[in-house]
Order: structure tokens, then sequence, then C-alpha cells
């Protein structure tokens, strides 16, 4: 699955548009309680890692739901967040789901 945060693919033509897809992942304001043992890193995981498995989760959510739909692509991916209690943030990771063809399997080229 290709996913970029551009609006359109260069070297592709989008022949279908299936819609927003979106992963959404709920995290600790606390990162003790997301498992972190320091903020600075040191033993076990540190902060940096958890916030990249955090987005993976919700961009692999996303993924799933462009899927599902049929799509190969996702182009206008963006990340968000908002706060849902005192402890907990949403994280959510967006785009919309498309059909996108090469150029050249379309005219029959072939790719240099």
């Amino acid at each position: 699955m290709l996913v970029v945060t551009t609006e359109g693919l260069p070297g592709y033509e989008i022949t279908a548009v299936l819609g927003e897809v979106l992963g959404v992942v709920a995290t600790s304001r606390n990162p003790f309680a997301a498992g972190l043992r320091s903020t600075e890193g040191g033993p076990g995981q540190d902060m940096s890692q958890f916030l990249v498995q955090t987005r993976s989760r919700a961009v692999g959510q996303m993924v799933a739901a462009a899927e599902t739909r049929g799509a190969n692509a996702i182009v206008g991916m963006r990340f968000d967040h908002r706060d849902v209690t005192n402890t907990w943030v949403e994280l959510c990771a967006y785009g919309t789901a498309v059909v996108a063809i090469p150029l050249h399997a379309r005219t029959g080229a072939h790719a240099a």
C-alpha cells in the first residue's frame, strides 16, 4: 500500500476515490503507565520508540481500512490528536483511500 502526504501521485493516475479512511489509537498521557521506564531512554522502551510505535499502529489501522475498501493507495495522509480525558489522548491517522495505477501500466509502456 502506497501512503503519501501529498494530494496526488506523480507517475500514477487516480482512477477511483474511495473516501476517507482513518486509524485511531488511544494512549495514556502518563509515559510510565504506557510501559516506559524513563522519558530519556535507558533500559526498556524509550519515548521516541513509543511514539513511533503509536503512530505506526494508527497508520496500520488506516491502511487496513483502505484495503477493506479495495484501495491500493492513500493520499493526503495526516495525523491529528485530541485529549479524550485528563489522562488519555487520541491519535488519529487519516487520509483519502484511492485506486491508482502507474501511468506506464495504462499506456502499456515499460518504466525505465
